[in-house]
């Protein structure tokens, strides 16, 4: 067997598990950058390609709702 035929025969990997310290320091982190991006005034809002509108819906989420494309 050659090293090109094992991912054929195991598969893929599974997804690795993050850790509760990883874990809780993203959330942490998520926290942070929405109150930062609740902190910038307008014209870093344009400089960014945002409105208020945008900013206000995601700054109303909580912290732990991370959207799906960043999991």
């Amino acid at each position: 067997m050659t090293d090109r035929a094992l991912p054929s025969v195991l598969g893929a990997a599974p997804p690795r598990r993050r850790g509760f310290l990883s874990t809780l320091l993203n959330l942490d982190a998520r926290h942070r950058q929405h109150r930062a991006l609740g902190r910038l005034d307008a014209l870093r809002l344009r400089d960014l390609g945002l409105d208020e509108t945008e900013i206000a819906r995601e700054t109303g989420r909580p912290f732990w709702d991370a959207p799906a494309w960043w999991r």
